[in-house]
């Protein structure tokens, strides 16, 4: 290990306890050094303008034209190819002697479990509120282009992954930006982009991927445990330290450990929470299409909220943006470890994941709002509040449920973060155990951090850091699509000459 690389190492470690024995507290001591950085950056990164009395993020533009441009670029492949990447989930083009770690089915789960999270809970309620139930609208379409952005970042995760002499797999963003631009000529900007792109991650991994997603768990544990007079109300860093030990024993495996775990529990949280939406939208079906054609119709209605049909378009493209992550890059190194010889393969399973989370998750979510009449009577709720409400119409103690099951979410969506910080941090720092291992100790530290203090400069700045990683991530996107859609010609040509068959009897 180089001289820098342990200087970096340590000073981490030292920072740390610096802060842990600072007189202000943890969290107020790196509030005040970070708040002037946080600011500037904040606002930079999600930068408005104002459209028609709406605000817009440029940063969500950036992702949506990303969208658009995949979407007919690649002739809408997210239509073309959605059967067969069911198919392809299910097996059925399995090769066992294929390199990689994972089945597409395990790739898919890992990466839905870093989507699939509060964000469907609580950020749907949110986009429904302000930008009133025209907003779904908007949020399907969305969901639906970045199914196509989904498939051409995934395929190039595979296309340009590294197989490690241990057989393990390293693959994403900062690979194919690295090698793929290399290609095209463009070796120092790759290079200078895949290192952006691997400080973004790890950054989002240890704040947004983490303690955010710890401090809400707690938050939401706390209150189906008593409130205020909760033995946990005050230990915030206890709970930490169970879900961190917890999850150590999860991800110390590495990948096939993460997949094993993943491929159970997002399955099983999906389809309670989709058993119970469903069962209210069949208990309420007679306003199910008065609900329908009030969101088509309050999409393109001038009376819409925040800006009238401009604004339902934004708030609902925006929430889309947030909650399927197409074009942050974070996917794409879940993605890679499929064992496949075909790119193109977990490319096209890849566009189920943006109609899981975004079309199917978000879309039942906003429609319990709607059809329950809790949108009309919301008070003063809003966010997870408002989407409990609305569950608990019909079903009185599915509150208790969906704070189970938030916590759940929270818990996979750590789970997969910590995979994507650490092959970042590994492609900065090199892949020995030691590095491996420092980075899951540092993970799971930050999750007692999380649990036990506030740090809203902490967590802004790593908000950022994440869609920070599309700038990157976008450019290689725009200088790669051209090999994607190669590979995708060849595979489609070798798919008609039934040059590929499938491996199962079914």
């Amino acid at each position: 290990m180089s001289v820098l690389k342990k200087i970096l190492y340590f000073s981490i470690i030292f920072l740390f306890s610096k802060f842990s024995y600072a007189d202000d507290g943890i969290d107020s001591t790196i509030d005040k050094w970070l708040s002037p950085i946080s600011d500037f950056v904040v606002g930079k990164v999600f930068y408005s303008i104002s459209i028609a009395g709406a605000d817009i993020k440029l940063i969500v533009l950036w992702l949506i034209a990303g969208s658009i441009f995949c979407t007919f670029y690649f002739n809408f492949i997210n239509l073309k190819m959605f059967t067969h990447a069911l198919d392809l989930v299910r097996g059925r083009y399995d090769k066992p002697d294929s390199k990689g770690e994972v089945s597409h089915f395990q790739a898919l789960s890992t990466a839905i479990s870093g989507t699939v999270g509060l964000g469907n809970i609580a950020g749907v309620a949110v986009a429904v509120t302000v930008g009133g139930p025209g907003a779904t609208f908007w949020m399907i379409l969305a969901g639906f282009l970045g199914m196509s952005l989904k498939f051409c970042e995934c395929t190039l995760g595979v296309k340009y992954r590294v197989i490690n002499d241990d057989g393990t797999v390293s693959g994403g963003p900062m690979h194919y930006l690295s090698k793929g631009l290399a290609e095209k000529g463009h070796a120092s900007l790759g290079k200078i982009l895949a290192v952006f792109f691997s400080i973004c991650c790890i950054g989002g991994a240890l704040g947004g991927g983490n303690m955010f997603q710890a401090n809400q768990s707690f938050q939401q544990f706390v209150s189906v445990t008593g409130g205020d007079g909760s033995f946990f109300a005050d230990k915030g860093w206890l709970f930490g330290l169970i879900i961190s030990v917890i999850l150590g024993f999860v991800i110390i495996g590495g990948i096939k450990s993460i997949a094993k775990v993943t491929s159970r529990l997002v399955p099983l949280m999906a389809i309670i929470y989709l058993a119970a939406g469903i069962i209210i939208i069949l208990l309420n079906i007679t306003g199910v299409p008065e609900a329908i054609i009030r969101i088509i119709t309050e999409a393109f209605s001038p009376s819409a909220a925040a800006g009238g049909a401009l604004g339902a378009l934004i708030i609902g493209f925006q929430r889309a943006a947030f909650s399927n992550e197409a074009g942050l890059g974070s996917a794409p190194i879940a993605h890679s470890a499929v064992k496949s010889d075909k790119p193109v393969t977990e490319g096209i399973v890849s566009v189920l994941e943006p109609f899981i989370d975004t079309i199917v998750i978000c879309t039942i979510t906003a429609l319990v709002i709607v059809i329950t009449g809790m949108y009309d009577d919301r008070g003063d709720l809003t966010g997870i509040g408002l989407t409990s409400a609305a569950f608990a119409t019909t079903i009185s103690w599915f509150p208790i449920i969906l704070a189970i099951a938030a916590i759940l979410f929270a818990f996979s969506t750590m789970i997969a973060w910590s995979y994507y910080g650490l092959k970042s941090w590994t492609y900065l720092f090199g892949n020995s155990k030691f590095s491996e291992n420092l980075f899951k100790i540092i993970f799971c530290i930050f999750i007692i951090i999380g649990s036990s203090v506030s740090l809203g400069s902490v967590l802004n700045l790593s908000d950022s850091m994440i869609f920070l990683m599309s700038v990157a991530n976008l450019v290689g996107v725009y200088f790669l699509a051209s090999v994607v859609r190669s590979e995708v010609n060849n595979y489609l040509s070798d798919l008609a000459k039934g040059k590929i068959k499938r491996t199962d009897n079914n």
